[in-house]
């Protein structure tokens, strides 16, 4: 069984720690040693604010990277030099060029490298790509998706509102994870327009953002991404010649997952309609990581991986510059 290292203890390390199998933690890091010694103590693991010291152990194959946006690529990028396998959090970096360095990396030693878009293992996510694929809303057309929380109190002194460590506001945050999930259904966008926005939070960072985005085939995405959202929300809609699909919710907060496969008939009018629920709490996090760990003990490749991160940091990046104008 593969030795894991994870640096960055925070909510999102805690719940990676939660999704290994027993025993599989060896070393928790984190730059707040109080938070690694809590994290490492549920997992009978060692605990560490040296992170370099961290990924270099001889007995750590892997290494789950759940820091500040900032470092993400730094760390992963030390962690393949001494030849580790990497589960990088969403979004793997701050901009897509930080992570040309891990990808050579992990290239030219043969590492397995995942990039944690957990919403792609989400079981109404996975319903929808097994429709899709078995022709049922024929060529997806276009994605309407909607994804938002409104914060907490405090939000806007959050790391997440300072660019030099989050890399910017909502966009690279939730935003992240509808681009993500667009380009999975319709593909490479080569059309790219958006519009950043900060309605209610004091911070230098967007706490709104919207894109329409197209290929080359002309489907298009409609996003809009929300830390204004007082009721947490996700909605994504794929529509088709043939029918669409609907999924709402992601559980907890954000309501029951459900989908909804509405199938046009010959004679149009009101649609067939089937529906699938998950009312179970969120297992994407256990079945991306059991998803990262066959791949690592099969030595092939993982997807979404760092490629698919750049793919969507580059759409990111473009309405950032537009923005900037």
């Amino acid at each position: 069984m593969i030795r894991v290292a994870i640096v960055g203890c925070g909510l999102i390390g805690r719940k990676r720690a939660d999704a290994l199998p027993a025993g599989t933690l060896v070393a928790a890091c984190d730059v707040d040693r109080a938070r690694a010694q809590a994290l490492a103590a549920r997992h009978a693991a060692d605990a560490s604010d040296d992170w370099r010291a961290t990924v270099a152990r001889e007995d750590v194959g892997a290494v789950i990277v759940a820091t500040t946006h900032d470092q993400l690529a730094p760390v992963a990028a030390h962690a393949a030099r001494h030849g580790k396998h990497l589960l990088i959090e969403k979004p793997g970096a701050r901009r897509a060029r930080e992570l040309d360095e891990v990808a050579a990396l992990v290239a030219q030693r043969g590492l397995v490298a995942r990039v944690g878009f957990n919403h792609r293992v989400h079981p109404a996510l996975q319903k929808a790509r097994e429709l899709v694929d078995a022709g049922a809303i024929g060529t997806p057309q276009y994605v309407r998706g909607r994804y938002g929380h409104g914060g907490r109190p405090g939000y806007d002194r959050e790391w997440r509102a300072v660019a030099e460590l989050s890399g910017g506001g909502e966009a690279i945050d939730q935003g992240m994870h509808l681009v993500d999930l667009a380009r999975w259904f319709l593909g490479e966008f080569t059309s790219v327009q958006g519009a950043t926005a900060t309605y209610f939070w004091d911070m230098p960072v967007e706490d709104n953002v919207f894109f329409l985005l197209r290929t080359d085939a002309g489907a298009i995405a409609q996003l809009h991404a929300s830390w204004t959202e007082w009721k947490n929300l996700f909605s994504f809609e794929i529509t088709g010649r043939d029918g669409k699909i609907e999924i709402t919710g992601l559980g907890g907060s954000y309501g029951t997952e459900r989908i909804t496969y509405y199938k046009m008939l010959a004679e149009m009018g009101p649609p067939e309609t089937t529906s699938w629920e998950y009312p179970m709490a969120d297992a994407s996090w256990r079945r991306e990581t059991e998803a990262w760990l066959a791949d690592v003990a099969a030595q092939r490749p993982s997807s979404p991986g760092i490629a698919d991160a750049q793919a969507a940091l580059a759409v990111i990046e473009r309405v950032y510059a537009e923005n900037a104008r």
